[in-house]
C-alpha cells in the first residue's frame, strides 16, 4: 500500500506549483478544488514523512542498544511509535469518497408519532446546528414546513464549512452517516398520563452539488408555483412564491417556499435537487461498485431504523456500530462527535478489511 505514496509526492508537487500561479485563482471552484486536494495530500505526505523518520530512528537506536543496553527501551518507545505511524499512513491512503470534502443539505421529517414526531425533527435540527456551531460551520435554512406546536413536519439545510476543511473534516464527510431513521422514547408533551411513547424522525444528508457537478436540462424540469402556507394552514404569503420543481426523468419532486420571492424559491429548490440526483447518482455507482469502494454504515435510505434517543434512561444508542451512552442530554445539546466517530471508524475499518482481502 506504502508503494503509492512515490506518486502521491510527485502530485504534491506539482499542485504546489499550480497554486502558486496566480492564474489559478482566478477560477474560485478550481481554486477549491485544488486545495482540497493539496489538504488531503499534506497530510499523506506529512504522515509518510513521519514514519520515514521513525523507521531512521528505530534502526538507529538499534545500533546503539547493540553497544549499550541502556538504549533498549529508547528502541521500544520509538517501535510503537512507528506502528501508530504506519496505522495513521494506512488510514489517510485508504481510498476516500470524492463527496467527503463537500458541504452538506440536510434534511429532517417527522414520521411515526404525529406531533411529537414533529417536536423530535426540531430537537434533531437543534441538535444538528449546534454541533455545527462548535465546528464553526455555518447553518443555512432552506425550506421548513412548521407543526402546529412548533416542531417540523419537515426543514432542509444547508451546513457549510469556512474555508478548506482538513480531510475528513468538511459537513458532508461528517454528517452522511446520519441518514435513516431515529427512534425516540419519552413522555411527549402531549401525554396528559406520563407513558412512554415511541415515535421517529427521517434524516436524509446530501453532498452539496455545485452546478458543474450535475448537469440538468431545462427541459427536464416542471415548475410549478403556488401559494405558500404555515401552521395550521393560514397564509404566509399572498402571492404565489412558494415554488416545486420536478424533474421528469427521474420523480424526484422538490419545494421551496421558505422566501418571498419566487425566484429565491427557485434557486433554493434547484440547490436541493442538484444534491438529490448528486445522490443518486452516488448511491446508484455504489450499487455497481466493488465490495472495497462500497461503504458499510452509509446510508441514504430513511427505512433503516440507525439510532435511539431514550429521554428516560438519557440514553443513546447506534444500531450499526453498537455506540450507546448515557449522556442524551450532552448530544442533543451538540456533542455528537462521539457518535459520529464510531459510524467513521466502523465505515473505515471495513474498509481497511476489504483492502487487505
Amino acid at each position: 500500500m506504502f508503494e503509492a505514496v512515490e506518486g502521491l509526492v510527485e502530485e504534491h508537487a506539482a499542485l504546489e506549483s499550480r497554486l502558486a500561479e496566480p492564474e489559478t485563482h482566478a477560477d474560485a471552484r478550481l481554486a477549491k478544488k485544488l486545495n482540497q486536494r493539496y489538504a488531503e495530500l499534506n497530510a499523506i505526505i506529512g504522515a509518510w514523512r513521519d514514519l520515514t523518520q521513525l523507521e531512521g530512528d528505530v534502526e538507529a537506536a538499534r545500533e546503539l542498544a547493540a553497544d549499550d543496553p541502556d538504549f533498549a527501551d529508547e528502541v521500544e518507545t520509538l517501535s510503537a511509535r512507528r506502528v501508530e505511524a504506519e496505522e495513521r499512513l494506512r488510514r489517510l491512503l485508504v481510498p476516500r469518497d470524492p463527496t467527503d470534502d463537500k458541504d452538506a443539505i440536510l434534511e429532517v421529517k417527522s414520521g411515526e408519532g404525529g406531533e411529537e414526531s414533529a417536536l423530535f425533527a426540531g430537537d434533531l435540527l437543534r441538535m444538528y446546528m449546534r454541533y455545527a456551531e462548535r465546528l464553526g460551520w455555518k447553518v443555512e435554512l432552506i425550506d421548513a414546513n412548521e407543526s402546529d406546536l412548533g416542531g417540523y413536519k419537515s426543514v432542509t439545510v444547508a451546513v457549510k464549512a469556512k474555508g478548506t476543511p482538513a480531510p475528513g473534516e468538511a459537513p458532508y464527510g461528517q454528517l452522511k452517516f446520519e441518514g435513516g431513521v431515529h427512534r425516540v422514547q419519552r413522555v411527549p408533551a402531549t401525554e396528559s398520563q406520563g407513558r412512554i411513547h415511541t415515535s421517529a424522525a427521517g434524516v436524509l444528508v446530501m453532498p452539496e452539488a455545485e452546478t458543474v457537478d450535475v448537469e440538468i436540462n431545462e427541459n427536464d424540469l416542471r415548475i410549478d408555483v403556488f401559494r405558500s402556507g404555515g401552521p395550521g394552514g393560514q397564509s404566509v404569503n399572498t402571492t404565489d412564491s412558494a415554488v416545486r420543481i420536478t424533474h421528469l426523468p427521474t420523480g424526484i419532486v422538490v419545494s421551496c417556499q421558505n422566501e418571498k420571492s419566487q425566484l429565491q424559491n427557485k434557486e433554493s429548490a434547484m440547490r436541493v435537487l442538484r444534491a438529490r440526483l448528486l445522490a443518486a447518482a452516488q448511491e446508484a455507482a455504489d450499487a455497481e461498485a466493488s465490495d472495497a469502494r462500497r461503504s458499510q454504515v452509509r446510508t441514504v435510505d430513511r427505512s433503516e431504523r440507525i439510532r435511539t434517543y431514550n429521554y428516560p434512561e438519557n440514553r443513546i444508542s447506534d444500531h450499526r456500530t453498537g455506540y450507546k451512552a448515557y449522556n442524551l442530554d450532552q448530544v442533543l445539546d451538540g456533542d455528537l462527535g462521539p457518535v459520529l466517530n464510531s459510524a467513521v471508524e466502523a465505515d473505515l475499518a471495513a474498509r481497511l478489511e476489504a483492502l487487505e482481502k
